[in-house]
């Protein structure tokens, strides 16, 4: 098997952020701390998917999870310190799609 000339580190981060919606439930948490369903709300996800990608945020430090002893419980979902340090990538990648990717047509 040939070696790969890719850091692995670029690898691990690129498999991180390149899973589908994980990119854009970072986009959505850059707004501040938020509940499941406001996130849930914002993106055309199930339920099921979006648990999972942050589970797998959560696992990487990138999403921190509250749990506040409400009636009943609340549970938001926050950037961690790690997290917040992909907003420039984020919003490189925004202008970038502003700049040259054509706009999605809607189906009626």
């Amino acid at each position: 098997m040939e070696k790969s000339g890719l850091c692995p580190r670029l690898h691990k981060g690129m498999d991180i952020i390149s899973k589908r919606w994980t990119g854009l439930i970072v986009y959505q948490l850059l707004s501040g701390p938020q509940r499941f369903s406001c996130i849930q709300g914002a993106l055309p996800i199930s339920g099921r998917l979006l648990s999972e990608r942050l589970k797998d945020l959560e696992n990487e430090g990138i999403v921190s999870r509250a749990v506040f002893p409400d009636i009943p419980v609340r549970i938001e979902y926050s950037l961690t310190e790690k997290g917040h340090a992909l907003e420039p990538v984020i919003r490189e990648l925004q202008q970038w799609s502003s700049d040259w990717v054509a706009p999605m047509s809607i189906s009626k």
